[in-house]
């Protein structure tokens, strides 16, 4: 009778495994012909044979999620719109294959931030299906340069430490975008660092040697590298010069919009830990035309291009992390290159080992792309959420 038990123990444990369609399973050392195979929602193996260096891998392949870092909406919703509508875009990006998130605020009334926090908290801490992980909250201003505002509000604020540490335990906060050369900037830099928070330097008219200095003070990464903040002037270098001359670690919105083709391949020769991310905004997913959201209350949205109505700003992007995979590996960029820009990096900026790899103990979150790179199915911490029955994890057998 001890013996039965046990085996049926054993079967249990081997019916509770799935695994994902055979394809081209990119893994940290390399690509592999077969299957990811996890139970409930970690990996616990990849099976088949591995692909020589020398080969290439013709797909279907399978690689890890995409994650973004700053993304403000999608599906005409956005992180104001209350739990629901935070919901909504995120089960929009998690359909387009985004298995890790962390929502944006904006430039805001206090009030506004704060419910957003709570409801960007009540959203991580209650997932739902279809949902993907969300890792905390991404604080985009209100501590930010007034001089380089782009697309967000002009309700801006000096460095608060006591409301940026409020703002920490509503939600906590993986993310923040800070100005350091603002009144009490460097402060607010400090506190949330010693949180655990990465903060960034974006939206700021800082000089190369102000850079530096929030750096020692606590700067991890440039926000939306190139955009909303001081250039390249041979002269009096600004942020984006010491992001090239001393960056480790940079977001860079790849819808090639907000940044030049050849600005993204010299950034990327740069910077050792460029990543992708898509920025979007409520009009992600949203029919061509003028819409009455934004800034000045009206924005117009061409393909992927939103721009105020005023036409003297761009306003976010309309892109997924999809998009900006595939205009990756239109660049040039390797398929396994691009999937580090768009998964791996981030994983490894938020110290979360458990994302951005196909391996055993790391979370079952992971894509399949087509031959073609069109996205067939999307799986986040082990449950498909995306794609069609054929493409679906099948029980071990």
């Amino acid at each position: 009778m001890g013996v039965r038990k046990s085996n049926e123990k054993a079967n249990d444990v081997l019916t509770s495994r799935q695994k994902s369609p055979e394809g081209c399973i990119l893994t940290p050392s390399g690509w592999v012909k077969g299957h990811v195979v996890w139970e409930e929602n970690r990996i616990v193996a990849v099976t088949g044979t591995a692909i020589p260096v020398s080969g290439t891998p013709d797909g279907p392949y399978i690689l890890p999620g995409w994650i973004d870092l700053h993304v403000h909406g999608g599906d005409g919703v956005d992180y104001s719109d209350g739990e629901d509508g935070i919901r909504r875009f995120l089960r929009f990006h998690a359909a387009r294959g985004t298995v890790a998130i962390a929502p944006t605020t904006g430039t805001a009334p206090v009030a506004v931030i704060e419910q957003a926090l709570a409801d960007i908290e009540t959203v991580r801490s209650r997932p739902q299906p279809n949902e993907p992980t969300v890792l905390g909250a991404h604080l985009e201003g209100p501590f930010i340069n007034p001089g380089k505002l782009g697309a967000q509000s002009n309700v801006t604020l000096a460095g608060d430490v006591k409301l940026a540490l409020r703002w920490a335990d509503i939600c906590p906060i993986v993310i923040a975008t800070v100005a350091p050369e603002i009144p009490g900037g460097s402060e607010v830099v400090e506190a949330l660092t010693a949180r655990g928070c990465r903060v960034q330097i974006g939206h700021s008219l800082a000089s190369a040697e102000e850079t530096a200095a929030g750096f020692c003070r606590g700067l991890a990464g440039f926000t939306h590298l190139f955009n909303g903040m001081s250039g390249l002037d041979h002269r009096q270098p600004g942020v984006a010069t010491y992001a090239l001359a001393a960056g480790r670690y940079a977001e860079l919105i790849c819808d090639l919009i907000h940044v030049h083709p050849a600005m993204i391949r010299a950034a990327a020769r740069a910077i050792p830990r460029l990543y992708a991310i898509s920025d979007a905004t409520a009009l992600a997913g949203c029919p061509d035309g003028e819409h009455g959201v934004g800034t000045d209350g009206h924005v117009i949205k061409t393909g992927n291009m939103i721009m105020l109505a005023n036409g003297k700003s761009l306003a976010g992007s309309a892109i997924t992390m999809r998009d900006g995979f595939r205009n990756l590996v239109t660049l040039g960029f390797s398929i396994a290159e691009a999937s580090e820009m768009c998964s791996t990096r981030q994983a490894e900026y938020l110290n979360r080992h458990d994302l951005g790899r196909i391996a055993p103990g790391a979370l079952a979150s992971f894509l399949v792309l087509t031959p073609q790179l069109d996205l067939h199915a999307v799986w986040v911490e082990g449950r498909q959420i995306t794609g069609n029955t054929t493409a679906s994890g099948s029980q071990m057998p």
